[in-house]
């Protein structure tokens, strides 16, 4: 069974970094052969002790948001654990673990709540990077906040979760200013 240590020395290691926004297919294929089983294990609790450390609680974050869109990208499954990411970020902030994390290790406690189509979760996902000074990630924060409050969803996951899209989502879907994830 992984470890967290292993997750944020993989996640965080200098081959990596370039893959958070940028990946390919073969280090989507990496992430699900690697950690499809972690992956497994945390959607059921078994991994849920991790959350007695902070940079164990980061792991399960990473694990549960961007493990998924790595692993099913294209697919529902690529927000299935996203309310249960939410919940263990939550917890970690109420804790007061992102006083101890790294600075650069902050965003990817934050994303759960930039992920959430919920408009208080955005709020939040904004307060958050704003507090820590994140000024690249607040540019995204507010994006992301800006698209839920004009439509209150992410008009890019429609296809993936097979809702319907309005007309206006659709003229922005093919618009310049269009956010694909």
């Amino acid at each position: 069974m992984t470890d967290y240590q292993e997750i944020i020395a993989f996640w965080f290691s200098d081959r990596v970094r370039p893959m958070w926004f940028h990946s390919t297919p073969e280090f989507d294929d990496e992430v699900r052969e690697r950690y499809l089983d972690t992956w497994c294990a945390a959607t059921v609790g078994k991994l849920d002790n991790w959350c007695e450390h902070a940079e164990g609680a980061l792991a399960l974050v990473i694990v549960l948001d961007q493990f998924p869109l790595h692993m099913f990208r294209g697919k529902a499954e690529s927000f299935s654990t996203g309310a249960k990411a939410l919940e263990v970020a939550s917890d970690a902030v109420a804790s007061g673990y992102d006083k101890m994390l790294e600075r650069s290790h902050l965003p990817f406690l934050y994303m759960p709540f930039m992920h959430s189509e919920d408009p208080a979760d955005q709020n939040r996902s904004v307060a958050l990077f704003e507090a820590a000074g994140l000024e690249s990630n607040l540019r995204f924060a507010r994006h992301h906040r800006d698209l839920i409050r004009r439509f209150g969803r992410f008009p890019h996951r429609n296809a993936i979760l097979g809702r319907a899209s309005t007309d206006e989502e659709l003229a922005y879907l093919v618009s310049k200013e269009a956010f694909h994830g």
